[in-house]
């Protein structure tokens, strides 16, 4: 039996095949689960119904279950002007010691589809661009569970 807060088979092996360096993509309800996906990661489908599970669910859970490191936001494209994404003062108040760039939406999936994203978490986040890249960070010798 798994003691901790994440007992999602399938995401544990997924998380437990990556290290430090490889990224996860917490992605909302909008986003192109595998057609923008690295053909070598593993996407997660946790999107049962609009808002569930949502995003910032899967963020509180992996914030205990692995380091982080880094983190990027989906940016609005150019061309739709400005969008306003409370979501992303959410993710930033959510990783207080982790600095949030911002990566507009057409350069955002490539970036989430490159070679060192391990995993991809397809959510039932209804909120626009709540797209959240996250980097693994390490684990340090001194730490215990």
């Amino acid at each position: 039996m798994i003691h901790g807060p994440m007992i999602h088979p399938p995401l544990l092996r997924a998380l437990a095949g990556a290290g430090h360096g490889a990224k996860i993509l917490i992605a909302d309800s909008n986003y192109p689960h595998e057609t923008w996906a690295n053909p070598r990661s593993t996407v997660v489908f946790l999107n049962l119904a609009p808002g569930l599970v949502n995003a910032m669910d899967v963020l509180e859970v992996l914030k205990k279950t692995i380091p982080l490191e880094a983190a990027a936001v989906m940016l609005p494209a150019e061309e739709d002007g400005h969008i306003d994404v409370p979501i992303h003062d959410e993710f930033r108040a959510a990783l207080p010691d982790i600095e949030v760039t911002g990566i507009r939406r057409w350069d955002f999936y490539p970036e989430a589809g490159s070679n060192d994203v391990a995993v991809v978490i397809a959510t039932g986040e209804a909120r626009i661009y709540a797209n959240l890249l996250l980097t693994i960070g390490v684990r340090h010798p001194d730490e215990h569970p």
